[in-house]
């Protein structure tokens, strides 16, 4: 089955019949499942000059030259998560064997549990996004996530959690950041041309892995033997700060596209004309 951006992708890469196929198919199914797609004014229609392929020096010129704000907002989500999950996951055995005292064995049971929260964020929240808008709910995962997580840090070095309370503070933080990195790497996939979609999420998911990368080093020198609350506590803190800053540049930076046309959002790079945003 072809997906909604089939078309799209087809016509912009001069395949222009498949793409017809491709909607065909898509109405044809919408028609099965009791829907049925709108009209398009003649007011929104645009006017497309095909291309064959965009390497990575269109994309580039692209973040550089057209979206440097949006580069920054798509780098800073995907970058700023990945410090939140290892705080977490990187540490998370240690803390329940070393100072909760919990059997090796019963460690995945622990981690299984926080996984539930980290299911339940995208699927309670998701439709959110759509509704309430993107700024709104990825900010405000962002934040709060982050925010539990500096505050849990105050928890754990103060003693004041046991191995249940842990990880239902565990469970707190994943069902909001879940949710929020969910919708922060479709961010960089909705507000970027369409042509080059697919290459702008690979290339800033690379990039939030080279810096996650930094995570076990640095929680690591944190931890030390494993001994001590303080590293664990720096860490934590360190952790919840980015993820706030995650949000915080959200708040500035983000795109209002919910209910929007890919096209309305980003000006693809084959039309002709004017039309679509630029900012």
């Amino acid at each position: 089955m072809a997906c909604a951006e089939s078309p799209r992708w087809l016509l912009t890469h001069g395949r222009a019949r498949e793409a017809e196929a491709s909607m065909r198919q898509i109405e044809a199914a919408s028609v099965n499942d009791g829907q049925y797609i709108s009209d398009v004014p003649d007011s929104a229609a645009i006017t497309v000059r095909p291309e064959k392929e965009y390497g990575y020096l269109t994309l580039l010129r692209v973040i550089i030259h057209t979206y440097p704000r949006r580069a920054v907002l798509g780098g800073t989500l995907m970058i700023t998560q990945s410090f939140l999950y290892n705080a977490i996951f990187f540490t998370y055995a240690l803390v329940l064997t070393k100072f909760y005292h919990v059997s090796n064995d019963a460690v995945p049971i622990y981690g299984l549990a926080f996984a539930v929260g980290n299911l339940a964020g995208p699927l309670l929240l998701g439709h959110l996004f759509d509704t309430l808008g993107r700024k709104k709910m990825i900010s405000g995962t962002y934040l709060i996530s982050g925010s539990v997580l500096a505050f849990s840090a105050w928890l754990f070095d103060a003693g004041l959690l046991n191995a249940a309370g842990q990880t239902a503070v565990w469970i707190v933080i994943f069902f909001f950041a879940s949710a929020g990195a969910s919708a922060g790497y479709l961010t960089v996939s909705e507000i970027f041309p369409i042509e080059i979609r697919a290459e702008a999420i690979a290339v800033f998911f690379a990039i939030a892995q080279c810096f996650g990368a930094v995570g076990p080093i640095l929680y690591g020198s944190l931890i030390g033997s494993g001994s001590s609350r303080t590293g664990l506590t720096i860490g934590y803190l360190i952790g919840g700060g980015i993820m706030i800053i995650g949000g915080v540049v959200e708040v500035f930076l983000g795109i209002n596209a919910e209910g929007k046309s890919l096209e309305t959002v980003a000006r693809p790079l084959t039309q002709v004309g004017q039309g679509g945003s630029t900012s």
